[in-house]
């Protein structure tokens, strides 16, 4: 990788989040340094992790962290390492845990890996009222992500401003529950604005059900108390096969996403 990626300084003075020092174990021959160690190479690998563990991806006869095909062949080692069964979630989880050992950083990477498996997956359409509204909720992808935004009549401004800053009024779209109250008004049900409002919309699906009790066309709830629809902070379209379609967040458009895309599942509603 030209130029080489290095992390921060692990020097303990909390620059770029790390508290711990801890110091050089490789003479700064991957990072530079021959007083702290930084994380080296596309996969940030400590010098002292990828001596152990590193491999000759694309045979070489040079094992290097900055080498794109050492550094994945050697990830792969690290994170299969004890006999790990990876299509196992669980031991998948405790396998990225190991990698950073962060719970917040374990669920982004699923997110990640969900969404990735989700591509080119092209949900069956329901005939009827369901098709319709999950019909017109497709066809708003890549529209962006407007806070605010969208109504029955289709994508709009929004308004100021999100808890990220963004100025919907400077954004012609929708945001996550525009998109839903679009969506259902193609089958002539007008929803209410918020995606807390649309909870008490329809009958309530509890999150204890699973996702297994979705249906195609149920909206899909997060929440940060999956018990209580006032904390409800987002709205999505099920699709089917533990996919939804939603305006996830600003600087991203209505796309396709897992269900398991944000961790606070808070259960459904059915309307039709």
């Amino acid at each position: 990788m030209t130029p080489p990626i290095t992390g921060p300084r692990l020097d303990g003075s909390g620059a770029g989040g790390n508290t711990t020092a801890i110091r050089d174990t490789d003479n700064g021959q991957w990072d530079g340094d021959s007083e702290y160690e930084r994380a080296v190479g596309p996969f940030q690998f400590l010098p002292e992790t990828f001596r152990a563990y590193g491999k000759d991806g694309n045979r070489d006869g040079v094992t290097n962290p900055h080498n794109a095909d050492d550094a994945a062949a050697s990830a792969a080692v690290y994170l299969c390492g004890k006999g790990r069964d990876l299509s196992d979630r669980e031991q998948l989880r405790a396998a990225i845990h190991t990698y950073n050992r962060s719970w917040a950083y374990v669920d982004d990477v699923l997110s990640g890996i969900d969404r990735y498996d989700a591509l080119g997956a092209s949900p069956q359409i329901p005939s009827g009222n369901v098709g319709a509204v999950i019909q017109a909720a497709l066809a708003q992808q890549g529209i962006p992500y407007s806070w605010g935004g969208g109504n029955a009549g289709g994508r709009s401004t929004g308004i100021c401003c999100s808890p990220g800053g963004q100025d919907g009024r400077t954004v012609n779209g929708f945001d996550c529950s525009g998109l839903t109250l679009y969506a259902y008004a193609q089958a002539g049900i007008n929803l209410p604005r918020t995606a807390a409002a649309q909870a008490g919309a329809g009958r309530r699906i509890p999150a204890s059900a699973g996702v297994g009790a979705l249906l195609p066309g149920d909206l899909v709830f997060y929440g940060y108390s999956p018990t209580n629809d006032s904390t409800i902070h987002h709205v999505g379209l099920y699709l089917g096969d533990g996919q939804m379609i939603n305006a996830p967040r600003p600087g991203k458009p209505v796309r396709i996403d897992p269900v398991t895309a944000l961790p606070d599942y808070a259960g459904g509603a059915r309307l039709l």
